[in-house]
């Protein structure tokens, strides 16, 4: 099995990765199946799934049923079974696309086949049952003019954007990939020993890695796009006004913050990097929240971290390069291959730990390497950046992306720079692992209640009123 940046690093819309993207992509799936000429129906005419399908149902189950209103899920399965897919999807348009089949009853499935289409009753939210396998569960049911099942077929979003079928689950980390790499590793130590031994950098081992599936060439232009992304994610985040959607009436803040920041520059101010900083995560999270274009970094509900500690560097750190925005996302992929291997990064499964915990310590890593830091100084900059998000639950107010998310990714971003310098400052030696880190993640995820994990029934979600 192996993980590639450009799984980690995807290209989508808010959101949620785990609730938004991977729903889509789930239903999306679904309808290829349904094309497929091995479901040719065994007749003189050899219609596929998709064309003796009559009706579908689509059922969300767990986190998926108890918050798949205000993460955007049945917005998102509409657009799927339409065809869209999450990396193409025009942001701008996805909301009508999705509320006309809600008000016309009509669904064009795969964006060919018309069929008869209720919201209401065709996808349904099971808020406190779940499948066994992850509470992220979905099952899309495909039905024929005589409501006989065409095809049945169960999909997990794992976190990230990730989609297993219920083929894949014999594997909850990874999605299935044989190719060999030039660096095999499955955990820091297994790191850290590879770059002693070959005296590479953690950047040069996973670009190595990356080299099994495209030239470096293609590496290389590829993460410059997503760092292009990012940026373009930052930029409508930090000019954008008004009120969230919703309900909760969360005021976007990113574009003030911007405004005052350029009429005061205040170039004295010893924090004024900090400040730039938290704008820069705000406006990140404040886009995704509104259902915008965003990189999934490693998640959507954390992906304000990385794009806000990326643009620190090449806007405060003297020397950055593109170069070194590609050394970044290369380093911060390793760490998050570590966590996606040994642990999770589903809100779900194990909690916001897994979410901003994981960004915090993928930009951490970054960071120091790009600072000059030695392949020690980055595994202590990431254990640092995991080990002070420990235990966060993930308890969106309503439901939403908003409340404590927004605020969280900026604070989140703060604790990684702040990481990198402690890493920097020292000789890379010190008493927690990473691995201890993020084994810690996995147990305490496994021991929290799941109220505390993407329900919206617990912590901040019970104790503040919705407006």
């Amino acid at each position: 099995m192996s993980l590639s940046a450009f799984d980690l690093f995807t290209i989508g819309i808010g959101p949620s990765s785990s609730h938004t993207v991977g729903p889509m992509r789930a239903a999306s799936s679904f309808v290829a199946r349904l094309r497929d000429d091995s479901l040719l129906a065994r007749t003189a005419l050899e219609r596929t799934a998709l064309d003796r399908t009559a009706r579908v149902r689509v059922d969300l189950f767990g986190s998926l049923g108890a918050t798949g209103h205000g993460h955007g899920t049945i917005k998102a399965v509409i657009l799927g079974l339409q065809g869209e897919e999450p990396q193409l999807v025009d942001p701008t348009t996805a909301d009508a696309k999705a509320e006309r089949s809600t008000t016309e009853g009509i669904l064009e499935l795969g964006g060919t086949r018309a069929i008869a289409f209720s919201w209401r009753d065709d996808i349904v939210m099971h808020r406190r049952e779940r499948l066994d396998f992850h509470t992220n569960g979905m099952r899309f049911s495909a039905f024929d003019s005589a409501g006989t099942p065409v095809e049945v077929r169960e999909y997990f979003s794992i976190g990230g954007g990730f989609v297993l079928d219920q083929d894949e689950t014999g594997n909850r980390r990874l999605i299935p990939d044989p190719t060999p790499v030039a660096h095999r590793f499955g955990s820091g130590n297994e790191l850290l020993a590879l770059c002693e031994e070959t005296g590479l950098r953690v950047s040069d081992v996973i670009l190595a890695n990356e080299r099994s599936w495209r030239s470096e060439v293609e590496i290389r232009s590829g993460l410059l796009h997503i760092w292009d992304v990012m940026q373009q994610t930052i930029e409508r985040g930090s000019t954008s006004t008004g009120i969230l959607p919703g309900g909760l009436k969360v005021r976007r803040r990113a574009a003030v913050q911007r405004s005052q920041l350029e009429q005061n520059p205040n170039p004295d101010d010893p924090l004024r990097a900090m400040e730039w900083v938290t704008l820069f995560a705000l406006a990140v999270n404040e886009e995704n929240a509104a259902g915008g274009r965003v990189v999934t970094a490693p998640t959507n509900g954390a992906a304000g971290i990385i794009p806000a500690v990326l643009k620190y560097y090449t806007d405060f750190v003297p020397g950055a390069t593109e170069d070194g925005v590609v050394r970044f996302l290369l380093t911060a992929t390793a760490v998050g291959i570590l966590f996606k291997e040994n642990a999770s990064i589903s809100g779900a499964e194990v909690g916001c730990q897994g979410e901003v915990g994981s960004a915090c310590s993928m930009a951490a890593a970054g960071l120091t390497e790009v600072l000059g830091g030695t392949p020690r100084q980055v595994e202590m900059a990431a254990e640092i950046g995991i080990e002070h998000n420990l235990g966060l639950t993930c308890d969106p107010v309503g439901g939403l992306v908003q409340i404590p998310c927004i605020e969280r990714n900026a604070v989140g971003a703060i604790k990684a720079i702040t990481a990198a310098r402690m890493a920097i400052r020292s000789d890379g030696a010190h008493h927690v692992s990473l691995d201890q880190a993020i084994l810690t993640m996995r147990q305490t995820g496994a021991d929290m209640k799941d109220m505390y994990k993407e329900t919206a029934r617990g912590g901040l979600a019970l104790n503040v009123v919705e407006c």
